[in-house]
């Protein structure tokens, strides 16, 4: 009998223990996202400086790979936004909360510094333009990546577990929709800040898809 009471208690000292590290584990991988999103960030400012101390040169235009790019990917982070919004209100696991919490900051920041663009640029935040029309295809539809109406609106109501769950496919699919969008615009737009910019997008949500996809199937998605 005592035999089996220690080997019971040595079993759950080891669940403990592993529980603790998977908890680290997903500490670190949370710390990872804020380490990358803050170099990208740092790159962005950098880009900034530099542009405002040298000036840029001719504004580009409403039709150009610049403004459309500003414009479309101000509306899609719009979404991503409101989904982390909604998440980082209703989750319970504190992995997905950072992980809400630093695209939540992160995307609205980048939205404030895109309609900063066009305002310098003398150009409206709107357009008569269909979405993606600056990358050569125009799109008719949702732009790639977007989550229905309906998605959007079942975070609000599935439970914590299967919200995280599905929350992480949505923004899994629309990160990678903006990723193609991004490396488009680095390899296109006229101006050297958007080109860094989108760049430096491309390269952290690409790291955050792989992040969110080891999450999903930790967390038996």
């Amino acid at each position: 009998m005592e035999e089996t009471a220690t080997g019971g208690a040595a079993e759950t000292e080891l669940q403990e223990l592993m529980e603790i590290e998977q908890d680290d584990e997903r500490s670190s991988r949370a710390l990872m996202i804020v380490a990358g999103v803050a170099i990208a960030l740092a790159v962005v400012m950098g880009a900034i400086a530099g542009w405002a101390l040298l000036g840029g040169g001719g504004d580009p235009g409403d039709d150009s790979v610049d403004a459309g790019f500003a414009r479309d990917m101000s509306t899609h982070h719009e979404q991503a936004v409101q989904m982390a919004g909604i998440v980082y209100r209703r989750t319970e696991d504190e992995a997905i909360r950072g992980l809400a919490y630093d695209i939540l900051t992160t995307q609205q920041a980048q939205i404030g510094m895109m309609g900063g663009w066009l305002g310098l640029w003398d150009l409206p935040a709107g357009s008569e333009n269909p979405p993606m029309a600056w990358m050569g295809h125009e799109m008719t539809g949702p732009m790639p990546g977007m989550a229905t109406d309906e998605e959007v609106a079942s975070l609000e109501t599935l439970p914590p577990a299967d919200m995280d769950r599905e929350f992480l496919r949505l923004m899994i699919a629309h990160h990678k929709g903006a990723t193609d969008m991004a490396t488009y615009a680095a390899q296109n737009a006229e101006e050297d800040l958007v080109r860094t910019v989108a760049r430096s997008m491309a390269e952290t949500q690409s790291f955050e898809i792989t992040t969110m996809e080891q999450m999903l199937t930790e967390r038996g998605g």
